[in-house]
């Protein structure tokens, strides 16, 4: 099996397992033009207008497009800044954005774009997404859109591997920065709240959230979705209201051992 078909095979699995409503998205940085593959819409010259970054990745796992963004391509600011596609101006990293309409104060909204997360300006030049179960690029990271019982999958999976949680900051606004940016920063997971234009201009909808995962940890998440899975604690899942359930067996014995003589 090559390494895109493991890619492919995955994006099916994750699809099936989790029950996600769109495609997972292959995501990738690009550094030089010529790593756009063939085939490959561009907005502005197959499209003949402006995207903002959310719509690319919206038609991605919508509609199974693979879309190339330069800087050139894109209609909203937040990832030109983000991504480092061009030096951030002054009049944004003071917070004159953000003030008045979105922090009480120019000090609160300095605080908001010192906290912006960006990416050394000048090392890409745009961003490419494709469905990851036809991608033809190997992709750096993937980006699902789920919802919060599908989350929980996902973040099992993740701990099933490695005992850990995912360390995020979650925040309102530029969900494309948010969601990639600092899990490129740091090489890990990350979560995200889909932002206003992502949902009034991308359609994400109310119940969504963007969970960002390493290429690297891509075949460690189906491994760890498909043992939840087998054990019962995949989808569809059950509920019950019955008081005094029955607990499991280790429950009652670490509950015993602090003192629950009456766990049964």
């Amino acid at each position: 099996m090559t390494n895109m078909s493991v890619v492919h095979e995955s994006a099916k699995e994750i699809r099936k397992l989790v029950l996600l409503k769109t495609f997972p998205v292959a995501v990738k940085l690009l550094e030089k033009e010529k790593e756009i593959p063939e085939g490959t819409k561009r907005p502005v010259r197959d499209l003949g207008h402006h995207l903002a970054l959310c719509q690319g990745f919206s038609m991605s796992r919508r509609e199974g497009a693979s879309m190339a963004m330069l800087k050139e391509d894109m209609w909203c600011f937040p990832p030109i800044i983000g991504f480092g596609l061009a030096e951030p101006p002054s009049y944004f990293l003071e917070g004159h954005t953000f003030f008045p309409t979105m922090n009480q104060s120019l000090e609160a909204a300095k605080n908001r774009a010192d906290a912006f997360p960006r990416l050394k300006t000048g090392k890409y030049i745009g961003i490419i997404s494709a469905p990851l179960e036809t991608t033809t690029f190997e992709p750096d990271w993937v980006m699902i859109y789920c919802d919060s019982a599908q989350l929980r999958q996902l973040l099992l999976a993740k701990v099933w591997k490695d005992g850990t949680g995912v360390k995020t900051v979650l925040t309102a606004g530029a969900a494309c920065v948010w969601s990639l940016v600092p899990a490129i920063l740091s090489g890990d997971y990350q979560v995200a709240v889909p932002c206003l234009g992502d949902q009034r201009r991308a359609m994400a909808q109310d119940d969504e959230l963007i969970f960002t995962i390493p290429r690297k940890n891509l075949e460690d998440t189906v491994s760890g979705l498909k043992h939840f899975s087998k054990q019962g604690s995949g989808f569809p899942q059950f509920v019950s209201l019955t008081p005094e359930y029955t607990l499991f067996e280790d429950y009652v014995k670490v509950g015993r051992m602090m003192g629950m003589t009456w766990l049964r």
